[in-house]
């Protein structure tokens, strides 16, 4: 039996009905001692457990921020999206809750069988499709059938949102999704059977001056093959996964051929901003260095080495005498 807790609220009601005698300690005994019987329905089965619903509510907090993102920049406005509610119902009742008229996309989820379905009220969309034509956001149409351009230009504008699909899932399952159909009329779609069971991921939309939902259904049988991929466990998961030896090889092998720049240091000087500006032909510089101290040599601006100048093969050059000590690798 699921354990069910209380707030404070609550259990300070509790102590207090208990101190005022309002309620025995006994029947509180008796009543946990005695069998509760709790009411199932068989036609609405639950597939998905706690752990994949919260994943999959992370996953599609993570849609609303990249769809909040996408519409702002394409509508030049600020478009607020949320998620307001994640349920697993069966497939009929899902289509009994859409309206008559309403836009519903459906997007193939390739390499996964099955379709998701994105169903926007028809509100937010003409409130898109007014902002699109250069208006502030209002929904001015009533609700009706949409014309053929309406239609085609809210298909566009929807079309592009699988880059958002496929970043929000990528964590889970590389897809690419595709829009297949666009549709107005909800009895025109029967993706699944009516008694299979799906996932209604419900957003608070906000499009200027307008309020209302997007609804995203996803069925059973397109989740069944990353289910395993929904737990917490796979999200906890700290699998180390070991290169065979040649990989380690071979990148050594790479790593000894990259260019590293070596710089040899004769000395540094400290001038003013007038000596500077008053530098002629043939002026000398004194150094803090001697000529008789070794030469701090430098790899990649860290120093390494120590060296001394001199030629070889009429070129100058310089001899490495000793390492830096107290440098950042102390083990080279």
């Amino acid at each position: 039996m699921a354990e069910e807790i209380l707030s404070q609220g609550e259990i300070d009601a509790l102590l207090s009905a208990l101190s005022t005698g309002e309620m025995d300690a006994n029947q509180l005994i008796e009543q946990e001692s005695s069998k509760k019987v709790r009411v199932y329905d068989f036609k609405r089965a639950l597939r998905f457990s706690k752990d994949q619903i919260r994943s999959i509510s992370r996953i599609h907090e993570n849609m609303a921020r990249l769809l909040t993102t996408y519409y702002s920049a394409q509508l030049r406005t600020y478009i607020d999206i949320t998620v307001a509610s994640v349920d697993q119902i069966p497939y009929e009742e899902f289509i009994r809750s859409i309206s008559n008229v309403s836009i519903l996309n459906v997007f193939e989820m390739a390499p996964l069988e099955g379709r998701m379905l994105v169903e926007i009220n028809p509100n937010v969309g003409f409130a898109m499709m007014d902002l699109l034509l250069g208006g502030q956001g209002r929904s001015h149409k009533q609700q009706g059938d949409f014309t053929e351009i309406e239609m085609r230009i809210l298909s566009q504008l929807f079309e592009k949102t699988t880059d958002q699909i496929r970043e929000a899932w990528s964590s889970i399952v590389h897809i690419e999704p595709e829009l297949a159909e666009f549709e107005t009329n909800p009895q025109f779609l029967q993706m699944v059977s009516p008694n299979e069971t799906v996932i209604v991921i419900t957003l608070n939309t906000k499009v200027g001056e307008t309020s209302g939902m997007i609804n995203i259904c996803i069925p059973h049988i397109l989740l069944d093959p990353i289910i395993s991929k929904l737990s917490v466990h796979y999200w906890m998961q700290t699998e180390k996964r070991h290169q065979p030896k040649e990989a380690g090889q071979l990148l050594k092998k790479r790593l000894e051929k990259a260019m590293l720049p070596l710089t040899a240091e004769l000395g540094r000087s400290s001038i003013t901003v007038e000596e500077f500006l008053n530098l002629q032909v043939n002026d000398v510089i004194e150094l803090d260095q001697s000529i008789l101290e070794p030469l701090l040599v430098q790899v990649g601006h860290i120093p390494k080495f120590l060296g001394q100048p001199g030629t070889k093969k009429n070129k100058l050059a310089v001899q490495i005498i000793d390492h830096v000590k107290g440098g950042d690798d102390e083990d080279e």
